[in-house]
């Protein structure tokens, strides 16, 4: 997984009792380097959970019983979950049955003391 809870512990699932209401915006922190150049370790990544899903939007997503963090992307045969970085060869793009597994859009990204840097998707 590329990203973890802003708070120790796991990626709430959307169904665990967090002490939020499921459509509430939350944060991660990525981790790894996975999504480099856009996202690097230690980025903040804003996500909005009822965000509008398009081809090439940043998402949180359920795979293979875990979590992922992915650009999503719409091809000829259906919906896959793609890593940025080119050095990581070994992050093949993850196929989707459909869009049920997307539980999150990202909105926002920030570069912790460097609010300068901060991007949105929106």
């Amino acid at each position: 997984m590329t990203c973890s809870c802003s708070s120790p512990g796991p990626a709430p699932a959307p169904s665990d009792d967090a002490g939020c209401s499921g459509g509430e915006a939350f944060v991660l922190r990525v981790l790894g380097d996975d999504m480099a150049p856009e996202f690097t370790e230690g980025n903040i990544i804003v996500i909005e959970p009822d965000g509008a899903v398009r081809d090439g939007s940043y998402v949180l997503a359920r795979h293979d019983g875990g979590w992922t963090f992915r650009q999503l992307l719409r091809r000829d045969h259906g919906w896959f979950l793609h890593a940025l970085n080119p050095a990581r060869t070994d992050l093949p793009d993850l196929p989707l049955p459909d869009l049920q597994a997307v539980h999150g859009v990202v909105i926002q990204k920030a570069v912790p003391g460097k609010r300068r840097l901060s991007k949105f998707y929106i």
